[in-house]
């Protein structure tokens, strides 16, 4: 389908600019002439594409909450599918955290994993099951402190069920060469893999499960590609690394986390929790909400150090209040930064990519 240019009128939209694209859909920045609001112009990129898009509108609808991108308006113009959404100033997932921090500390983890858990309460309330949870189906603001986020492409994901089911039956090459496949493999519940008619609830759970896995190790659980798919059947994850237990700063909490990952992994759905259930669970964790800066270690002692943020005064820092891998002079850092005796005090401090 031919894509859009900025100042093409859909309807009574104006396109602004083009914000992206994932395997099936075009999103434009748009200007919604009669509310005088921004909003994000999503179309089919294909036909193959657009039997789903009518279902992506009218499942999205129903969801109404603060962490799931409303869906605002759904139409046709000379056949060509159109809906637009809530205009997100953010980045998904990949793109504001998991692409800048090495492996991401379980405060702000918890924080994520709470609100993931509250959309996903909202949408099955309402009946409605995301299908194909990944980072790029999860849009982020405010950067590296995540002020917010919230859930993306309800409905649309089908397809992504879809084009693996055929995959598969093709082989690893036609697998490998899909970019929707690929993106949501490591992220896919065994019940989805086995058959597509066994979607249903806690397919979403184990998705939230495997994502969370990734946020606080920095590694995927199961492995990318297609020899995930064995490793995902047998329900068997790579190691958790030693650092998430064994510092104590971050031990207790990373280990409740622990706990309620591996209940989303768990390979009977039925024993999984529901999402009301994870919201209980992520509700008794401890976990502050700060700003995080990006910083440069500017020096170096034994046990502790000093990180500069622009023209800021310095922030110390001690190493037991890193988390993940350990870094060194010049290396730049991410932290959340409080008041203390003499210098700001940094906490957590973590490695950047």
């Amino acid at each position: 389908m031919i894509g859009l240019n900025a100042g093409d009128r859909v309807n009574r939209y104006v396109v602004i600019k083009e914000l992206g694209e994932g395997g099936m859909q075009k999103v434009y920045l748009a200007l919604d002439t009669i509310l005088n609001r921004h909003v994000a112009l999503k179309t089919p990129k294909n036909k193959s594409a657009s039997k789903r898009f009518h279902r992506s509108a009218v499942l999205s609808s129903k969801v109404n909450h603060p962490n799931v991108a409303k869906t605002l308006d759904y139409f046709t113009v000379e056949d060509r599918e159109f809906l637009t959404e809530e205009f997100i100033d953010g980045m998904d997932l990949d793109q504001a955290l998991l692409n800048t921090y090495t492996s991401i500390d379980p405060y702000l983890a918890a924080k994520i994993f709470h609100n993931l858990s509250k959309a996903l309460s909202a949408s099955h309330h309402v009946g409605v099951i995301h299908r194909d949870l990944k980072p790029s189906n999860i849009m982020v603001v405010g950067g590296i402190s995540a002020t917010s986020v919230k859930i993306t492409d309800f409905g649309i994901s089908k397809m992504a069920g879809d084009e693996i089911d055929g995959a598969a039956k093709e082989g690893e090459a036609s697998i490998t060469s899909s970019q929707t496949a690929m993106g949501a493999l490591p992220y896919m519940a065994p019940e989805i893999i086995q058959s597509q008619m066994q979607v249903s609830k806690p397919s979403d759970i184990w998705a939230l499960g495997a994502m969370m896995f990734r946020i606080l190790t920095g590694q995927y659980p199961f492995g990318t590609g297609y020899m995930a798919i064995p490793q995902i059947l047998s329900g068997k994850h790579v190691d958790y690394p030693d650092f998430i237990r064994t510092n104590m700063q971050f031990g207790p909490l990373a280990k409740e986390l622990i706990n309620i990952i591996e209940q989303c992994l768990i390979l009977n759905p039925a024993k999984r929790p529901t999402a009301d259930k994870l919201v209980s669970l992520c509700g008794d964790l401890c976990y502050p909400e700060s700003t995080r800066y990006e910083g440069i270690i500017s020096a170096v002692r034994i046990q502790y150090g000093f990180i500069t943020i622009n023209q800021q005064p310095d922030v110390f820092f001690h190493y037991d209040s890193v988390y993940g891998t350990k870094p060194h002079m010049s290396d730049k850092v991410i932290l959340s930064k409080y008041i203390g005796g003499g210098s700001w005090r940094a906490h957590p401090v973590i490695k950047a990519k």
